[in-house]
């Protein structure tokens, strides 16, 4: 129940949304996309009702600080489990959950104001007053989390039907508490870190999200354009322009590389102090921790997709001769085949998305049309807005889902998975904000990834030969993203948390490191001297206070939902009974028992093997399509 838990990356919501990886394509929609409506819960961010709000969090806090300091005080640990500590403790968690609906609320209101408009500097001074009482609500945890774990949890369970609403959240609390530093100390770190590891970044989001740089466009012609837009041109048809936008995307991360260096120093360092000082022996055995999973699982994960290298550079030597290259650089990674790939304008590719959701289940499609006629979907790409796609929880049923859309097919994939994230909200909308609070990141990709299964089956089944390679260019590209690029930048953050323990790092440090894990990644599959260098000041989640190794769970998340899929396949009606019970649960166990319920053991590489093995045979398809059309 540590407050880690509640919010990851660009996403505020409690239960962490892992932002979508993929580069959306340059293609420009030609209808108008939607906007989303947040004045569902408050007219406007200046408006006198959300004022109301941030008074009603401001007394609510204020009143759980008061319980806590008396309930969890440490003179109180230890204590035997009597009528009066199972009151004071259903008290104290009925207290936190009310305050965390109302501030995970807001927090998302506000988000979704900050996150379409970086520079309405109204919203990012509220942005900033929420930080502060993320921070207080970390002192309020850390309390409530060294107290719950001292008592004795097995008696405490046996008198508290609240305790055993939250059990997974008591007994982890026994483990968490041991973590902890004195509460002092805690207090004083959630205070800090405001102008610390949170403040480094949200340096890196706020300047990598206003970044201008000098493009040469065909005509000859220099343009300013935002990263977000060069980062687009990295799917333009024409090598020449994604040649130039790599080259000037690399030449601006130059030019600002000092302060995103400090940024990573900053943050890195500051986790490295508290791991040590919270007595974990190491800072991957924390992380797996707050994944809910243990190294046994990790180490089959990672060795199973490590096999899987050799065929994911099989698939970039035949996309290679797609292309007419003889090897691919950095920029041809998510270059289309043709200029004339399938459109998908955005009333069409959100009507596929409804029917093929219906497939699975009513409630699904039900979701996906609550989504579009509701003002959920935020899908214009414009300046100032965040780049990538993510979905967050805004209250009760309802999520909010950024995207970036363009009509391809990697716009409609995107926009079922990042409906997935909010179909798995929906699953636990009857939760509690600390049951919700508890699912970890391996697990909040399992419904996007479900969902985007369901949508590729399909058109790849009603497809031509045509549409079929596009689909399995759009999947094979996010698979060699998910497997061997989350792998370069895992051993890449493992390499800059040794080297970090002694001393703060140059960039050209940052950069060669980079460049090794790509190496050992990408191997021949890629051009050694055309890689990214820079690939550590794009990403966002290397500045993550509260993360570290931000990137396996998203390995996870692909091949636990591919594995789940399977499993649908061979039986349907069982695997839909089982399902949403499935995602409503995610946050009240651990992984390896919740992947029991489908048979499942991922302390052993075989199941990974059995997920990498579809991925396989799509690469299989996807080179007789090549070698057939080239």
């Amino acid at each position: 129940m540590t407050a880690g838990e509640r919010s990851v990356g660009h996403s505020p919501s409690a239960r962490p949304s892992i932002e979508q990886e993929r580069e959306p394509s340059v293609a420009q929609a030609t209808t108008a996309l939607p906007h989303w409506d947040m004045t569902v819960v408050y007219p406007g961010i200046d408006a006198p009702e959300f004022e109301a709000g941030m008074q009603e969090l401001d007394h609510s806090f204020t009143d759980l600080e008061r319980l806590a300091a008396r309930t969890c005080a440490a003179e109180r640990h230890g204590q035997a489990v009597n009528d009066e500590v199972v009151a004071a403790f259903e008290e104290v968690t009925g207290a936190l959950n009310a305050t965390g609906e109302l501030s995970e609320t807001i927090t998302s209101f506000v988000h979704g104001y900050t996150s379409v408009d970086s520079r309405n500097d109204r919203a990012q001074a509220r942005a900033s007053e929420l930080r502060r009482y993320w921070s207080r609500l970390s002192k309020v945890m850390t309390r409530y989390t060294a107290w719950v774990g001292s008592l004795d949890v097995e008696a405490l369970l046996d008198r508290s039907p609240v305790a055993r609403e939250h059990e997974f959240a008591v007994r982890r609390a026994r483990v968490e508490a041991a973590h902890l530093m004195t509460q002092s100390e805690e207090d004083l770190v959630a205070e800090l870190t405001l102008a610390g590891g949170s403040a480094w970044g949200k340096l890196h989001d706020d300047l990598t999200s206003q970044i201008m740089m000098p493009v040469k466009k065909e005509a000859g012609t220099v343009v300013e354009l935002p990263m977000s837009e060069v980062r687009n041109l990295a799917m333009n048809p024409d090598r020449d322009v994604r040649r130039r936008a790599y080259e000037a995307e690399l030449a601006a991360w130059q030019r600002w590389e000092t302060p995103i260096r400090a940024a990573l120093n900053g943050v890195k360092g500051e986790h490295l102090t508290l791991i040590k000082r919270r007595d974990w022996d190491d800072v991957l055995d924390e992380s797996v921790f707050q994944n809910h999973i243990d190294r046994e699982t990790l180490d089959a994960m990672l060795g199973a997709a490590r096999a899987a290298f050799p065929d994911l550079r099989r698939y970039l030597k035949a996309k290679a001769t797609a292309l007419g290259v003889d090897t691919m650089a950095w920029y041809d990674l998510f270059a289309p085949l043709s200029a004339d790939a399938p459109v998908w304008e955005w009333d069409d590719g959100v009507a596929f998305v409804i029917e093929q959701f219906g497939t699975f289940s009513d409630r699904m499609r039900d979701l996906a049309y609550r989504a579009v006629d509701e003002g959920w979907i935020d899908a214009e790409l414009r300046a100032g807005k965040v780049g990538g796609a993510f979905c967050m929880q805004l209250r009760g049923e309802e999520s909010r889902v950024l995207a970036n859309y363009t009509p391809a097919w990697d716009g409609v994939s995107t926009m079922a998975h990042e409906l997935g994230h909010a179909y798995h909200n929906l699953c636990e909308a009857g939760r509690t904000p600390l049951q919700r609070f508890g699912t970890p990141m391996t697990l909040a990709e399992t419904a996007s990834t479900f969902c985007e299964t369901i949508l590729r089956q399909a058109a790849l089944a009603q497809g031509t030969e045509r549409e079929q390679l596009a689909i399995l260019e759009a999947s094979l590209q996010d698979a060699t993203q998910t497997i061997m690029d989350i792998i370069s930048r895992f051993d890449f953050e493992r390499a800059v948390f040794a080297r970090r323990q002694s001393r703060e790092l140059s960039a050209d440090e940052f950069s060669e490191l980079m460049l090794d894990a790509q190496r050992q990644t990408y191997g021949d599959g890629i051009d050694d001297t055309q890689r990214h260098r820079a690939m550590w000041a794009v990403k966002g989640h290397y500045y993550s206070p509260d993360y570290a190794f931000y990137n396996y769970p998203y390995l996870f998340g692909l091949l636990f939902g591919v594995g789940l899929y399977a499993r649908y396949q061979q039986d349907p009606d069982t695997f839909r009974a089982n399902y949403d019970d499935l995602l409503s649960a995610t946050g009240l166990d651990d992984v390896a028992t919740l992947a029991a319920r489908f048979g499942i053991d991922i302390r052993t590489p075989a199941f990974w093997e059995s997920s990498l093995d579809v991925i396989r045979a799509d690469i299989d398809r996807f080179v007789t399509l090549v070698d057939a059309t080239t």
